[in-house]
């Protein structure tokens, strides 16, 4: 697989698992950031109130390295790692998975909770969209008008994305484009007279 793909969910989905009496919901959301985060969680643990711990794990990023889990009062390991571990299993990132657990009486003990918060997980991304994304590289680039036919002719051949363009005499356009082409891309507009280009960021 390319550097520069990467797996994610679509859209948010659901799952369930019960044992004992138990029910465990599951929810899996797709992020982008980790200002994300708690409006998820807050807007779950509104809607489940009556659920005794809304436990989750998410990953961040391509290279899949901002990474978190909580178990939210249950046992150390029963809950948070279980559910990265299915993130993981499915090869994902730029989601979180939120288990919301409502207590059915019975203790489970803590193999029977790692299997309830691991098999709610899987639900949830059993029932999931998957999708592959690119990364993306993004930069502003500004060029002379007279220059205009040169720059389009390289963003059509080279199917760069674009964006808050402005063009007069001094013309301005946000690019996006794929990091495995990003030599290329760059290499080309550097040739033209006049254009310089900033790097603005990846994602």
């Amino acid at each position: 697989m390319n550097s520069d793909i990467y797996k994610t969910i679509a859209s948010t989905s659901q799952g369930i698992f019960k044992e004992k009496g138990s029910r465990f919901v599951s929810f899996a959301v797709p992020i982008s950031s980790q200002e994300e985060i708690k409006p998820i969680i807050d807007k779950i643990r509104k809607e489940h109130h009556e659920a005794r711990h809304h436990c989750y794990a998410y990953i961040i990023g391509h290279e899949r390295i901002i990474w978190r889990v909580n178990d939210d009062g249950e046992p150390s390991g029963t809950a948070g790692r279980p559910i990265l571990g299915q993130i993981n299993s499915f090869g994902l990132t730029n989601i979180i998975i939120v288990v919301s657990r409502y207590f059915g009486g019975t203790l489970l003990g803590v193999s029977g909770l790692i299997n309830a918060y691991r098999s709610a997980a899987e639900s949830a991304l059993r029932n999931a969209e998957l999708t592959e994304k690119t990364v993306n590289e993004y930069y502003k680039i500004t060029y002379p008008y007279i220059s205009m036919n040169d720059v389009m002719k390289i963003l059509k051949e080279e199917n760069i994305g674009q964006s808050e363009q402005s063009f007069d005499i001094e013309c301005h356009i946000l690019l996006n484009f794929r990091v495995s082409v990003k030599e290329k891309v760059l290499n080309r507009l550097s040739r033209i007279d006049g254009l310089n280009y900033r790097y603005i960021e990846t994602r």
